[in-house]
């Protein structure tokens, strides 16, 4: 037994934290960038009450309100040379993972000071940037204590990252009570993100027994809590729970990665620009079942915490809690046609040849076109 485990952000959590966000944005320095999407954080008031807590403490903004649901480079490549502009000295990140990973780009970009591009295709780890605190409003992809940041390169639709210790935020102020303005649809997605992450690193060959704890107490919380909130958004105790189990998620993909759900998810909405969540609906039952074999006792476990017996069960009780968040989505209802299936294999394996070869079981360029090929009507006719 041989491994390492590092944590390295501070984590503020807890139910009304949101009121450490100027204290821990004073410790970046005189001025930072609010990162945000155009919406959410404005209808719900927190962008205004982070600018508030920000002028309190004597800190300056400015604000970057372009991020997309699936961030782009380009968008990336603008909030950087804005940063460096204004001669901002971090970043906070308010909203979802896709907030996050574009705080996370930009505070990178600006140091190296070349288009993110570079970055993301240079092969190379992170080992300069700008600090970042985290402000999460959707308990779904755990960035806010992981060194991984998405984008998608609008030019040949890759969905890919850039990875390093650099990039993990200093600080992540998780609240459960932001996550409250989601609608059900949105949280659906996310939470079942955050269980991805969870199964996906306790299935691959690289976990190891302290990210196998994790793992296993995220989707402990998961299983209990998911459909407590999707049924009654008052339940504060759950919401902490579900809040936890992504942030968890966020450990152990950090510590671990994922498997082949993540790499046959993002060409899927680097191509289409789908919900992230949506595209891992689509794939993972029937990812799961083709692991069974391979990973009979993990995938029991797995099978047990959800209501199962065996590995060969897994797939079942996880589609059985899809049809619950109703999210027993194909490609067929993504949008996607067979047309597609060679562009997205050919796709998975030049952005996520690495995170396919982490699974449990070795999954040829022939299985991937198989696996795509058989989502297109799985979870319905199952």
């Amino acid at each position: 037994m041989n491994f390492r485990y590092s944590l390295t952000t501070n984590l503020l959590f807890g139910t009304g934290n949101e009121k450490l966000i100027g204290k821990e944005a004073s410790k970046l320095g005189r001025k930072v960038m609010i990162v945000t999407g155009g919406t959410s954080t404005k209808k719900s008031g927190l962008l205004d009450r982070t600018a508030d807590m920000l002028g309190q403490h004597n800190v300056e903004y400015i604000v970057f309100d372009k991020v997309q649901q699936n961030p782009l480079c380009s968008t990336v490549d603008e909030g950087a040379a804005l940063m460096k502009k204004e001669k901002c000295d971090g970043a906070v990140a308010l909203g979802g993972g896709s907030s996050i990973d574009t705080a996370k780009a930009i505070c990178a970009a600006a140091v190296y000071d070349v288009p993110v591009e570079e970055l993301v295709y240079g092969g190379s780890r992170i080992k300069k940037a700008m600090p970042v605190i985290a402000v999460p409003t959707t308990c779904g992809t755990g960035s806010e204590v992981n060194g991984v940041a998405v984008l998608t390169n609008e030019k040949n639709n890759d969905k890919k990252s850039i990875k390093g210790d650099a990039i993990i935020p200093a600080a992540a102020i998780v609240d459960p009570a932001l996550m409250m303005t989601m609608p059900e649809k949105i949280f659906a997605s996310v939470s079942f993100d955050a269980l991805c992450h969870l199964m996906e690193a306790y299935l691959s060959v690289h976990a190891n027994p302290v990210t196998d704890m994790i793992a296993l107490e995220g989707m402990r919380l998961v299983n209990d809590n998911i459909l407590k909130v999707y049924n009654d958004y008052e339940n504060i105790e759950a919401w902490e729970n579900i809040t936890l189990a992504s942030t968890l998620g966020g450990y152990t993909l950090n510590a671990i990665g994922v498997i082949a759900g993540h790499g046959m998810e993002h060409p899927l909405s680097g191509l289409k620009n789908i919900m992230h969540g949506r595209g891992l609906a689509a794939v993972m039952p029937v990812l799961l079942k083709e692991l069974a074999d391979e990973a009979p006792e993990k995938t029991g476990e797995i099978s047990r915490i959800f209501g199962g017996s065996d590995g060969k069960e897994c797939w079942k009780v996880i589609l059985g809690l899809l049809k619950s968040l109703e999210l027993d989505l194909t490609l067929d209802d993504l949008g996607f046609s067979r047309s597609d299936i060679r562009w997205l294999t050919d796709n998975a394996f030049k952005v996520s040849a690495g995170t396919i070869s982490c699974s449990p079981k070795e999954l040829e360029r022939d299985d991937i076109y198989r696996l795509y090929s058989e989502a297109f009507t799985f979870n319905k006719e199952h």
